[in-house]
């Protein structure tokens, strides 16, 4: 939980000669390192010191938790290591940042809950081994909807107790979006150039969007979950977040692969691919469903979304409309059921596994020390959990709930339209601009934008990438594909991004006054 406070000396006798790290993609530092224009340790600095200066002072984005505080004898090591010739991996040098419900071994892993303040297990999870296997620094753990919005029905997305409201750094009195909220902010903000969220439904490519950053949902079982505190095994997966295709390609790749931890990846090793050397290949004849229903009706995203299009109209791929699709009867609230059951398995699971430091070893455990806790429940209710501990736990009930949400979003969703259109993947804006943080009233999440919950509920994968804005407010473009087709969509989002360049920097405006897309027109008019 802790904000480590670092003194630092800034190498005045070997300064880079790059002015702005932290602006460089991961690509881009790790050529700056190989050349020798740039080393780690200058890549750390500059990174807590930006942290310093904006996390919880200046425009107190909020989205960091906790520092590394071994990150710079760390990024010395591996300069020395480089001088030496001795290269770990493709991420020799570079700093990760990773979502706070994803266990590293200097950090405790609070998943914003007091609760678990104290959860220091001295454990890495599977996937960040292989990145310190690669040679990357795990620089911090980034703040999230508490629990991963998996709490309360009338929660605000990207408040935790432990690490209070993440803001959006495009506009601060907007959300991050929820759960990853912290890592989409924090990337957005130039924190890091790589990061990692996860998502059960829409916590990566919700806070991808709303920060207008790149998010990867991966499918299901490409990356280890084991060590990450759960809610569903059927849906959840950490995924990259970035700044650049190109960087989430490497990020995903670094991290893939089977874990006997977790059965649910026992095809990875078979089905990941080095995804960094499919960027740029043709596109030529491929063909992509559009999904015009999910479109939203705000003209500023359906001209971007058009736009998006076209530009991969002129590479050559096919476009193919999509007629609107329904779920079937009973689909939401059986969604819903399959969570409530399988979080209060897992999470029981995770917390007997925790160690003598944390004393909630139990979802009704918990439920009872948030009810003691006048922090937690502050804002909002605990009904999520209530609901999920009054559950049965795993019988012929839920296997049969599994079974229907599975065939609805696999076999009679994405596979479908993927078959009955003849086309190889599908797209969609990934969601409306952000809304506004409302600690009285809890979330206004404005519906009808997007599809990724489709993706999500069939553990398919899901990539988006900024598309434009809407008054100055980013927007993203998905997309969705069937199981292990990540190669595939991350090929046609890398020449869409190359194409568009359609990221755009956050400005920190404090509200709508004060940005610069809406403040003219918001204040007196003067003749």
């Amino acid at each position: 939980m802790r904000l480590i406070t670092f003194m630092l000396v800034l190498l005045a006798s070997s300064a880079c000669a790059v002015t702005d790290i932290t602006s460089l993609s991961a690509k881009q530092q790790i050529d700056l390192m190989q050349s020798g224009e740039l080393t780690s340790e200058q890549i750390v600095a500059a990174y807590i010191d930006r942290i310093q200066k904006m996390n919880r002072n200046g425009p107190s984005i909020q989205a960091m938790i906790s520092l590394n505080p071994n990150a710079l004898a760390q990024a010395k090591a591996l300069d020395a290591m480089r001088k030496s010739g001795d290269i770990m991996g493709p991420l020799h040098g570079v700093v990760v940042i990773a979502k706070d419900n994803i266990e590293t071994s200097e950090l405790p892993t609070t998943a914003g809950s007091l609760a678990l303040i104290n959860n220091d297990t001295g454990r890495d999870a599977p996937i960040i081994q292989k990145l310190k296997d690669a040679g990357a620094i795990i620089l911090g753990k980034t703040n999230l909807s508490e629990w991963a919005n998996f709490r309360s029905e009338s929660s605000i997305s990207g408040w935790s107790a432990v690490g209070g409201q993440t803001r959006n750094p495009h506009s601060l009195d907007r959300t991050a979006c929820g759960s990853s909220s912290g890592t989409g902010a924090a990337i957005a903000a130039n924190f890091a150039a790589m990061g990692i969220g996860t998502e059960t439904n829409g916590s990566i490519i919700c806070p991808a969007a709303m920060n207008g950053i790149v998010g990867v949902k991966p499918t299901v079982g490409l990356w280890s979950r084991y060590h990450i505190v759960p809610i569903s095994v059927t849906q959840d997966t950490a995924g990259p977040m970035t700044r650049s295709v190109y960087d989430a390609a490497l990020l995903l790749e670094v991290a893939a692969g089977s874990d006997e931890a977790d059965p649910a990846t026992k095809d990875a090793d078979g089905k990941k691919q080095a995804y960094t050397n499919l960027l740029g290949r043709s596109v030529e004849g491929v063909r992509v469903g559009v999904l015009r229903s999910r479109q939203s009706n705000h003209p500023e995203i359906i001209d971007a979304f058009n736009s998006s299009l076209a530009a991969l109209e002129a590479m050559g791929v096919e476009l193919v409309d999509i007629d609107s699709f329904e779920m079937p009867e009973e689909f939401w609230s059986k969604a819903y059921d399959l969570l409530l059951i399988e979080f209060k398995e897992e999470l029981n699971k995770y917390l007997a596994s925790t160690g003598d430091n944390v004393n909630v070893k139990t979802l009704a455990q918990l439920i009872a020390f948030n009810s003691s806790s006048p922090r937690e429940l502050a804002l909002f209710d605990q009904n999520i959990l209530e609901k999920s501990q009054a559950t049965d736990g795993y019988n012929a009930a839920y296997e049969d709930i599994r079974a229907f949400l599975r065939k609805a979003t696999r076999d009679e969703g994405i596979d479908k339209l993927l078959r009955e259109y003849e086309v190889d993947a599908i797209v969609a804006p990934s969601q409306n601009p952000a809304f506004l943080i409302d600690a009285v009233y809890g979330d206004n999440f404005n519906g009808g934008t997007g599809a990724g919950w489709l993706a999500a509920i069939a553990g398919y994968p899901q990539v988006s990438i900024p598309m434009g804005t809407m008054k100055g407010l980013p927007v993203n473009f998905s997309f969705m594909g069937t199981a292990w087709s990540e190669g595939l969509l991350l090929n046609l989002a890398y020449q869409l991004e190359q194409q568009t360049q359609a990221i755009v920097p956050p400005t920190f405006a404090p509200n709508a006054f004060e940005h610069d897309a809406t403040s003219e027109a918001l204040r007196v008019y003067n003749q």
